[in-house]
C-alpha cells in the first residue's frame, strides 16, 4: 500500500474526531447527519457534514480503509487541493441523488394522498411531529408508504457515496489494477470490479424502492451510484479538457 499522503491522512483524523465525538454525544446526529430537506432537522451544512458521519465501528472502518487505499494513490497523481476538490465534490453528487430519489418516493406518495382530499400542510404538520395517519396506508402500497415515511425521517451518514468517487477515478486512471478483496477470493481488474459493484448498487437501489415493491436494505445505494456518477463525470471532463494531468499545487 502507498504512503499516507496529506489530505487523505488530515480527512482520516477528521472522520475519526466525528465518529469518537458522536458516540460520546449521541445527539450530534440531529445536527450532523442529512435530513430530508423538507424535515425541520434539516441544516444548510449537513450535505458536507453527513460525510464525515458514520453509523457504527464497522462503517467507518470499512470507509476508512477504503479512502486510504485509493485516495493516497489519486492524491500522489493529483496533489491535495485537486483530490480535494474530487472528494468533497463526489459527495455531493452522492447526497444530491440520493435526496432527489428520496423526494421523487415521498413527492409520489405526498400526490396520492392530496389527490384523496389530504392537505399538504396536514400531512407535514403530523409527520413533523412524528405521527401519521394510519388511514394514508389504505391509499398506498406498503412499499410506497415505506419509501414515503423513510424518505422523511431518515437520515443518511457516511463517507461512502465520496469513496465511490474515489472507486471511479482509480478504475478510470488505472482500469487493469487488480483488487484483492476480503470477501473475493480471486484479484479482479478495477475496470471490471467498479461497474459490477455499481450495478449491485443500482438493483438492491431500485429493488428497495417503491417502484419494485421490496423492503430496503438500510444503505443509501442510490448515494453511492450518485457519489460514482459525479466522479466518472468530473474524470471524464478533465480527461477531455487534458486538465488531469495538472497538479493544484
Amino acid at each position: 500500500m502507498m504512503n499516507m499522503t496529506p489530505v487523505v491522512k488530515q480527512l482520516l483524523i477528521i472522520n475519526i474526531i466525528f465518529f469518537i465525538g458522536s458516540q460520546l454525544v449521541p445527539v450530534s446526529y440531529e445536527y450532523f447527519a442529512m435530513f430530508f430537506p423538507e424535515n425541520p432537522n434539516f441544516r444548510a451544512w449537513q450535505p458536507i457534514t453527513h460525510m464525515f458521519m458514520h453509523g457504527g465501528i464497522m462503517h467507518i472502518a470499512f470507509n476508512m480503509i477504503a479512502m486510504v487505499s485509493f485516495g493516497s494513490a489519486l492524491e500522489h497523481f493529483w496533489g491535495g487541493k485537486k483530490f480535494l476538490f474530487f472528494y468533497i465534490s463526489c459527495g455531493l453528487g452522492a447526497a444530491l441523488l440520493h435526496t432527489a430519489v428520496n423526494y421523487y418516493s415521498f413527492q409520489d406518495t405526498m400526490n396520492v394522498l392530496m389527490a384523496n382530499g389530504y392537505q399538504k400542510a396536514e400531512v407535514m404538520k403530523l409527520l413533523s411531529e412524528g405521527k401519521i395517519d394510519t388511514r394514508w396506508q389504505d391509499l398506498v402500497s406498503v412499499s410506497q408508504f415505506s419509501s414515503f415515511t423513510d424518505s422523511y425521517i431518515g437520515t443518511v451518514v457516511g463517507a461512502s457515496g465520496a469513496i465511490y468517487g474515489l472507486l471511479t477515478a482509480f478504475a478510470f486512471m488505472f482500469p487493469n489494477a487488480e483488487l484483492a478483496l476480503m470477501f473475493i477470493p480471486v484479484p479482479i481488474k478495477a475496470k471490471y470490479f467498479v461497474p459490477g459493484i455499481l450495478a449491485v448498487d443500482l438493483f438492491l437501489g431500485f429493488r428497495g424502492s417503491s417502484l419494485f415493491g421490496s423492503g430496503g436494505t438500510g444503505i443509501a445505494h442510490f448515494a453511492h451510484v450518485g457519489g460514482a456518477l459525479t466522479g466518472f463525470l468530473i474524470m471524464w471532463y478533465w480527461k477531455k479538457n487534458q486538465f488531469n494531468s495538472n497538479r493544484w499545487n
